[in-house]
């Protein structure tokens, strides 16, 4: 009896070990179970990943959930020039690409204003404009610069013309433009904000202080 009594408590004593190691990986397949049913509830990028020791001490990828956009430069900015003359410096700059609304402002003002003249007196009046729009006296951009009324003559009820796309005097009006825009070339007109023929006298001229006689056009600060 005793010896019967023994085997089958030795039986139970395994049959409870049994149950035990059993239970305890049924219990890790459903706290992991569990686990993976609760991450995989989260958003896309927001899931929890275990990290292990090595891991510990990287820095954090964090998921971003909208676009990042790189801001581009601008279509018309260009790259420092080094030319001998300004004439070069006008025959190097491409003639491809589109100008922007304010810019083309600027060029036609150049091309209707002085498109006749050497590129040094374009380049003058194109400063002109440009000073203007950042003086406080003035308005703000190259457009609102050369439709302001009773500024500039070929301008018809604040519309300006369009030129003659095809032509060379177009193409340096262009490049001025965009060389005056970017001050890639010194003017002796550097700080003028008015200028005028010089088969005219004005009355403002008097009040003003001439800077330059360049060409057909005086320039006044």
């Amino acid at each position: 009896m005793v010896s019967t009594t023994r085997g089958v408590g030795a039986f139970a004593s395994a049959a409870m070990i049994a149950a035990a190691l059993l239970g305890s990986d049924l219990s890790g397949a459903n706290a992991q179970e569990t686990e993976t049913q609760d991450a995989a509830a989260l958003p896309i990028g927001e899931q929890a990943v275990e990290k292990s020791d090595e891991q510990a001490g990287a820095p954090e990828i964090r998921f971003v959930a909208h676009e990042v956009v790189q801001e581009l430069p601008e279509a018309n900015e260009l790259p420092e020039q080094d030319a001998a003359s300004l004439r070069d410096l006008v025959e190097t700059l491409p003639d491809n690409g589109e100008l922007s609304a304010d810019l083309m402002c600027l060029a036609q003002a150049v091309y209707f204003e002085s498109r006749g003249e050497p590129l040094d007196g374009q380049l003058a009046v194109a400063e002109v404009i440009v000073n203007r729009a950042e003086s406080s006296r003035f308005p703000d951009n190259y457009c609102g610069v050369v439709t302001q009324r009773a500024q500039f003559s070929f301008v018809n009820g604040g519309n300006i013309p369009q030129p003659r796309e095809a032509t060379r005097a177009w193409s340096r009006a262009k490049a001025i433009a965009r060389i005056a825009h970017r001050e890639l070339w010194e003017t002796r007109a550097s700080d003028a904000l008015f200028f005028h023929a010089t088969h005219v006298r004005p009355r403002w001229a008097r009040t003003k202080v001439a800077r330059a006689t360049i060409d057909r056009h005086i320039f006044y600060r």
